[in-house]
């Protein structure tokens, strides 16, 4: 059978044609596509200003910045994520500072939260992992309580809301990916939800150059920018993707249903949180049973791809990677995180699926587990 992989986007004709078009257009770089493409986004997001970035990266490193963050300050996030998410507050010549997850969610652990907050403390920096919202009602009750910058890293949740509310649609600071694994794409790329029109020009110049033009040719550079500008190429995928969000969403909030109904729960897999109103699914994440098993997570993988089907990992917990273990953290800093990163799998989930494709992971997952279970 064919190699099925953890993830895989959807191009329709229409997009792979828009996609052409800007090709023959001699425009290939930002110009009217992305333009159109913030309009959109926009739009979809209630009408805030979108402003669109090569990356999620790049969009959270300007929302940092348009914050105000620096050295000296520091901003709380989640162990458990890209570690993106924190790279960027060292980028910015802030401190990171972690709070452990809640179990049930796997998101920051917001009865921890108010605990590590210090005079020092600038921003919250929350992750909605695998497209599941942070409690975004008891988030910013505690950043008003201590005047704080929210930065939402909502890489993963595109599409998903909070109490019927879109995310981007409210709150505060607000990045979105569009990285090729994302439940939209514009191949890489990604874009940051602001508050007001002030917010927008300062993150236009940021992402390229810190460049401002004027009408007549003469430009002025009053701020020290990078270069983050998102290609026309890059926009037309995502104007395509971002007509079908909901419809991917949908289905993937199905295709999750399903996994639900089929994986065998004698294996000892501790399920994600069955959610299917404000999240969009963006993984389907099962904790291995380790300590019942006499294989390595590893072992799984390898066990797996040898049925033709690709299992990922998202995440390792970022503070024991060597960049952060110099900064003094260690094992046993943050045990939840730390025990979800070790048992962690992604199995695969994305649109084109069919519902034989999930029965056919679940039946490959019980064929390697049930005969290691001890």
């Amino acid at each position: 059978m064919d190699f099925l992989p953890f993830t895989r986007p959807c191009l329709d004709e229409d997009t792979i044609a828009a996609v052409t078009a800007v090709l023959r257009s001699g425009w290939l770089t930002t110009g009217p596509k992305a333009r159109e493409f913030e309009g959109a986004l926009s739009a979809y997001v209630g009408g805030r200003p979108v402003r669109v970035m090569n990356s999620a990266t790049a969009a959270l490193e300007i929302a940092l910045r348009i914050a105000g963050i620096g050295p000296g300050d520091e901003v709380i996030t989640t162990p458990l994520s890209w570690v993106a998410t924190a790279n960027v507050i060292l980028a910015v010549g802030a401190t990171p500072v972690f709070v452990d997850v809640d179990r049930e969610s796997r998101n920051i652990d917001l009865n921890r939260l108010e605990a590590a907050i210090t005079p020092r403390t600038r921003a919250l920096l929350p992750v909605d992992l695998a497209g599941l919202p942070v409690d975004r009602d008891r988030l910013y009750a505690i950043a008003r309580r201590h005047d704080l910058r929210v930065i939402e890293d909502a890489a993963q949740s595109c599409g998903a809301q909070w109490q019927g509310r879109r995310l981007g649609s409210m709150g505060d600071l607000v990045a979105f990916s569009f990285h090729a694994n994302k439940n939209m794409t514009s191949g890489e790329g990604g874009c940051l939800v602001l508050n007001d029109e002030n917010e927008a020009r300062l993150c236009e110049k940021l992402r390229l150059q810190g460049v401002t033009r004027a009408a007549d040719g003469t430009m002025d550079v009053d701020v020290l920018g990078g270069k983050s500008n998102l290609t026309d190429i890059a926009a037309a995928i995502g104007l395509g993707q971002l007509r079908q969000l909901d419809g991917f969403n949908a289905r993937r909030r199905y295709l999750a249903r399903q996994y639900f109904v089929h994986l065998d729960r004698t294996l000892g897999l501790e399920l994600p949180l069955p959610e299917f109103e404000q999240g969009n699914w963006h993984m389907f994440q099962p904790l291995l049973p380790l300590d019942r098993l006499r294989i390595t997570r590893g072992a799984f993988i390898e066990s797996m791809r040898a049925e033709g089907i690709g299992v990922g990992v998202h995440y390792p917990a970022m503070h024991l990677f060597t960049l952060y273990r110099q900064r003094g953290f260690a094992v046993g800093d943050f045990p939840v995180a730390e025990d979800i990163g070790q048992r962690t799998i992604t199995l695969p989930l994305f649109p084109a699926m069919q519902d034989a494709d999930v029965l056919r992971v679940c039946e490959a997952v019980a064929r390697v587990l049930r005969p290691v279970l001890v």
